[in-house]
């Protein structure tokens, strides 16, 4: 089985080739905002919507009138303007799914930070990585990179760069697995298994908060268009990189775990959007311009540990390395699994305080751990499958 996996390389570029990436970045992004901004006037003029293929076809004459842009390969150009076709697309499809369509906007200095060649105009060899009208520049390989190179993406993250390489793999399925299990997804542990074993939560963005603090404050201190604002704006940027790259990477080794062990599971199908959603105000009908109290100060810090766990990247993360490794990921409905007694199926009311879970069957058990058993009764489990073993996690 053929699938895709990205290989992301540290880049050290010297100073003026520094200078190159970061002016190609700006071209790149001025392409994007007038081809977004065509599309915007075409519709709101004429109400005709522009084709992908017809702005790459006004790339001859966008050169033409401005020869930098000779200085750029034509198929990394290309891309920009398939970017700008895939935002709009999936601009009508949210619309007409009945979401927030949320239309594409302007990318600012800060937020374009990235350009792919996507089929020609780079080559790896050794510790180089040559890049058309660009030249060589170091790149750190930490690990063999597997497959057919497909595309090369340069991405900036704060003051670092990156290359990423999409390569198409032949997959190798692990061997058969007749081990299922269930996964309670939670705050105070990050998962508790039907095996009574628990993931605990790291925290990272908690850890990381003082240190965010103090770096978003120095932000605040300095002058606009300063340049030691910049360099205080990088220090967050680093900040959050941090955090990031702790979460995705305990994240990635909790998965894989769950992955090698067994071959079914069974998670709960959680709307993380809307648990996560600020509470609307209501206005106080007694007091003109006054509110009623909404529990906004204390929704707002679970919402904060909700984002931090990172509960649906987690559950992404699962469902694409099991499909690589021939397992199967179930969801499941989430209604009553902390309520319901897992042994005698009788609903047992609890509120969110109370962590334990005591039956008058004579279950008793931790709250979440009744409630993984619940969603791992609850999955589609083909016959034979068997209680999971522990996984060393």
């Amino acid at each position: 089985m053929l699938t895709r996996k990205a290989c992301k390389y540290r880049l050290y570029p010297t100073h003026s080739q520094e200078q190159a990436l970061h002016w190609t970045l700006a071209r790149c992004r001025e392409l994007y905002n007038v081809a977004l901004q065509e599309r915007r006037d075409a519709y709101r003029m004429r109400g005709v919507s522009i084709r992908c293929y017809d702005q790459i076809n006004q790339l001859p004459s966008i050169k033409a009138a401005r020869p930098e842009y000779a200085d750029i390969h034509s198929q990394v150009l290309q891309d920009v303007l398939r970017r700008v076709d895939k935002a709009m697309q999936a601009f009508f499809r949210r619309g007409k799914l009945g979401q927030k369509p949320g239309y594409p906007r302007f990318q600012g200095r800060n937020r374009y930070d990235s350009f792919t060649y996507p089929q020609a105009g780079f080559a790896l060899a050794g510790e180089r990585l040559t890049l058309s009208k660009m030249g060589d520049i170091k790149v750190r390989l930490h690990r063999p990179m597997v497959g057919q190179v497909k595309t090369c993406t340069i991405k900036r993250d704060a003051d670092q760069w990156y290359v990423c390489f999409s390569c198409e793999v032949e997959e190798e399925a692990l061997p058969p697995s007749d081990e299922a299990i269930g996964i309670d997804l939670g705050l105070l542990h990050f998962a508790t298994l039907s095996t009574g074993e628990t993931i605990e939560n790291p925290r990272y963005y908690r850890k990381g908060r003082k240190k965010l603090a103090l770096a978003q404050q120095k932000v605040s201190r300095c002058q606009r268009g300063s340049h030691r604002r910049e360099r205080a704006r990088k220090a967050v940027a680093r900040a959050h990189r941090t955090i990031r790259n702790q979460r995705r990477d305990f994240l990635h080794k909790a998965a894989r775990s769950l992955v090698n062990h067994c071959g079914v599971i069974v998670m709960e199908d959680l709307k993380i959007m809307n648990m996560s959603a600020t509470p609307d105000p209501k206005p106080d009908p007694e007091n003109d311009g006054a509110y009623l109290p909404n529990g906004a100060n204390a929704k707002a810090g679970l919402n904060q540990s909700i984002l931090d766990a990172g509960w649906g990247q987690f559950q992404a993360l699962c469902v694409a390395k099991a499909a690589s490794a021939g397992r199967t990921v179930e969801f499941m409905a989430p209604h009553y699994t902390s309520q319901r007694c897992s042994q005698c199926g009788a609903i047992v009311k609890k509120d969110l305080a109370q962590r334990w879970h005591s039956c008058s069957c004579g279950c008793e058990l931790d709250r979440d751990h009744n409630a993984a058993i619940n969603i791992l009764l609850a999955g589609k489990q083909p016959t034979g499958l068997r209680a999971c073993r522990s996984p060393a996690l």
